[in-house]
């Protein structure tokens, strides 16, 4: 799916956060991320559904991915998502730089992360939190 797919949802989705959030700032990124070019590669595998609640983590390392129910082909920036969902600036700077992506990738994996930190934070009490934080990180980021 297009990250274009997801904008009615996402503005919906920041329109019921209303004042929790720096609202305007995170328009103007998320119109930042719809403005780059999408995939132009082939299909590739993706997770699709990769969140902290389906990384496991043992002594500080990830040991696990689960839930696989998602599986699905597309832009790899989807998955890509997780990098601000899961770490912080330095760490998710190596993550970028071990990732290997183009810019325009990463700037499509960030939003992606505006979008699912959006409807995390719109979710129940199990998500929520991964939502608000996934959105200040997105917010943490400059391009």
């Amino acid at each position: 799916m297009p990250l274009a797919d997801r904008d009615g949802r996402t503005r919906e989705g920041l329109d019921r956060l209303g004042a929790t959030v720096d609202g305007p700032r995170t328009l103007a990124r998320w119109r930042e991320a719809l403005a780059v070019p999408p995939w132009p590669g082939p299909a590739r595998w993706l997770h699709g559904d990769l969140h902290p609640l389906n990384v496991l983590i043992a002594d500080d390392r990830v040991s696990g991915v689960i839930d696989f129910g998602d599986l699905t082909g597309g832009d790899p920036a989807g998955d890509l998502a997780v990098a601000w969902m899961m770490f912080t600036g330095p760490a998710r700077d190596r993550f970028r730089r071990a990732s290997g992506v183009d810019d325009d990738t990463w700037r499509r994996a960030h939003g992606w992360a505006l979008t699912l930190g959006v409807a995390f934070a719109n979710g129940d009490d199990r998500v929520r939190a991964i939502g608000r934080r996934t959105l200040e990180q997105t917010l943490a980021d400059e391009w």
